[in-house]
């Protein structure tokens, strides 16, 4: 079988005789790889990323595949921008097809100038502005296996882009090292390959110009990435966990750097005994965390309560993706608030924090195991899969700033000097001292029972109030050391947004597409969300006429919890939801917030006419 011939069309109208046709600059870039499992798409986004990253510009990359090992269509974006970003890019610029299903999805989001680089082996595009190679072929014969035909790929889209040679080989070398000799070796090659068959294809070289950016000394890291290297800095020392998407990374990288600090990595059998098996650990002594997702969390219930009940502090990672039950594993969803908020049965304390950025994962992993250990209650790591898998840079983690808080201790020697102890003993602030078991001298007793202050289980009605009381105050008295909000925008913005967690890129690049068009709106990113932070919600909802709640469920659960604990805001707010499965883009919210505008007769967002889009 003849495989189609190499193919170019000009990308621009062709110059006369003579001229040289300048690259289209560009500032804002996205490219999105697609094919079935196993084609390589997320290495041919992480090569990209690796190189936008080293000419200084801000990179987010996202994912879209299914839940299996390999097969089923997969694509990966890669944006990489002049101007810092958390989300992805309303149009394609750049599209690389494997095969002709994801050449078809990725034209809908083509941009008009766009271009199409695609894998002729097997299928052939009668269509302007693209390219076919046979990458598997071209890799096939030398390198003996097709497999290569990505990292081809990606030396095609560096002739296209422009790329420098000797630093597009740099990334593949800096990729690839770590595999060995062979593997690096096949990798330079079939770069070579996609680079010469680019050149040779004639007018491929340089239709883009990649203008460099002065993002310097990044990292490129994902949200769990830093929640498991915030857990090592910050004194974490045992894990357990059971392996579901999208949270099994943490335990992943944990593999990787707890054992050489003396930590302890434990893949339980389900959720019930990672949740039971980070309790005992935490009594004991250690830091502990364990992470999940929904139907994980469902199984950690009642631990999550027996841990509360018994003032055992442990931290759990709920990685939020599509529900109910299995849901969709891969897909971004933020359902899992109303859950946590009411989480379990009877009245009980936790914290909810939500990270943004992966550096707000890493300083609130520290900041939550501070909290657990400092009031002795659970706290959830309120994330969700975009921030949890995509790739965004990042600036370096300041290990200056972390500071260790294991809260009301008794070591040896205070314990040496007490006359008895109440693991439960009634204080000010609720919080008991904490002895573990083994220090000289004391003895005590946990359990989940109700329970007095030596730790004996009682049903006396007066000490289940004064237990209660002891408990549930722990989240009034706690409120000033709860992560504040960051606040984005003028103080005098009358239309102001709300949102946590993967939503806060999209929110902030719409403002300033909004800001563009001379609309000044203001940006509330909560980052404690339970117990609702009145305290500060109260005057920012006081100083603007509008607020419009952005997040990713069906039935607007962070704005009900808004509205429960301020009812005086409620005509105030405004729900922006999506719940396909899919993150926000900034023109997205740009086009519910004027449709809410209208409905309600709330201040006119942006004029009728063509549709807002970035880039």
């Amino acid at each position: 079988m003849t495989t189609p011939a190499t193919r170019s069309v000009p990308l621009v109208e062709t110059t006369g005789p003579g001229e040289s046709r300048p690259p289209m600059e560009l500032a804002d870039l996205s490219v999105m790889i697609g094919g079935q499992g196993g084609d390589g798409t997320l290495t041919v986004s992480d090569l990209l990323g690796r190189y936008f990253l080293r000419r200084g510009l801000y990179v987010y990359t996202s994912r879209n595949v299914l839940s299996r090992i390999r097969g089923g269509h997969a694509d990966a974006s890669v944006r990489a921008s002049r101007d810092p970003i958390a989300a992805v890019k309303s149009q394609v610029d750049l599209l690389v097809a494997f095969d002709s299903e994801a050449a078809e999805m990725g034209r809908a989001e083509l941009a008009p100038h766009g271009f199409i680089v695609y894998d002729s082996t097997t299928f052939h595009l009668d269509l302007p502005n693209s390219a076919g190679f046979p990458f598997a072929t071209l890799v096939g014969g030398p390198l003996g296996q097709p497999i290569f035909k990505n990292t081809a790929a990606y030396g095609a889209v560096s002739v296209l882009l422009g790329f420098d040679a000797e630093m597009t080989r740099e990334v593949i070398q800096e990729r690839f090292r770590r595999r060995g000799g062979e593997a690096l070796e096949k990798n330079l090659k079939a770069l070579e390959i996609g680079r010469n068959a680019a050149l040779e294809a004639g007018g491929m070289a340089n239709r883009y110009s990649v203008a460099a950016g002065d993002a310097h000394d990044q990292i490129l890291t994902t949200g769990n990435q830093a929640v498991a290297l915030g857990f090592v800095v910050g004194g974490g020392r045992f894990f357990a966990g059971y392996p579901i998407t999208p949270a099994t990374e943490i335990m992943e990288y944990l593999q990787r750097y707890l054992p050489p600090l003396g930590g302890v990595v434990r893949q339980a059998e389900d959720e019930l005994a990672a949740i039971n098996m980070v309790i005992g650990a935490s009594y004991a002594g250690a830091r502990v965390l364990t992470s999940t997702s929904g139907p994980g969390l469902g199984l950690m219930t009642e631990g999550i309560g027996h841990a509360a009940t018994a003032e055992v502090p442990v931290v759990v990672a709920d990685c939020q993706r599509v529900g109910p039950s299995t849901g969709q594993p891969t897909r971004n969803e933020q359902s899992d608030l109303a859950h946590l908020a009411h989480l379990g049965h009877g009245d009980f304390p936790r914290f909810i924090v939500a990270p943004s950025t992966p550096e707000d994962c890493f300083e609130l992993t520290i900041e939550a195991l501070n909290l657990a250990e400092r009031w002795r209650v659970p706290v959830i790591l309120l994330l969700d899969q975009a921030l949890c898998q995509n790739t965004a840079t990042s600036r370096r983690f300041d290990l200056s700033k972390v500071e260790i808080d294991r809260g009301k201790r008794i070591t040896a020697e205070t314990a040496a000097t007490l006359a008895h102890y109440k693991v439960y003993e009634f204080t000010d602030d609720g919080v008991s001292p904490f002895a573990p078991p083994g220090t000289p001298g004391l003895w005590s007793e946990v359990t989940g029972n109700e329970h007095d202050e030596w730790g004996h289980v009682s049903v006396n009605p007066a000490n289940r109030v004064r237990q209660m009381k002891k408990r549930m105050e722990k989240m009034v008295k706690a409120r000033d050391e709860l992560p504040p909000a960051r606040l984005f925008g003028p103080s005098d913005a009358k239309i102001g947004f709300l949102g946590f967690g993967g939503t806060s890129g999209p929110i902030l690049e719409a403002m300033r597409l909004m800001e563009k068009r001379g609309i000044p709106t203001r940006y509330f990113q909560a980052r404690t969300l339970y117990p609702v932070p009145v305290h500060e919600l109260d005057p920012f909802l006081k100083s603007v006429e509008v607020a419009y709640v952005v997040e990713q469920n069906y039935s607007g659960q962070f704005a009900r919890l808004i509205r429960e604990a301020l009812p005086w805001h409620y005509e105030k707010l405004r729900s922006v939801l999506k719940y396909d499965g899919y993150p926000f883009r900034a023109p997205q919210i740009l086009a519910e917030v004027r449709e809410l505008a209208n409905a309600f007769r709330a201040p006119p967002i942006l004029p009728d006419g063509p549709e807002v889009v970035d880039g």
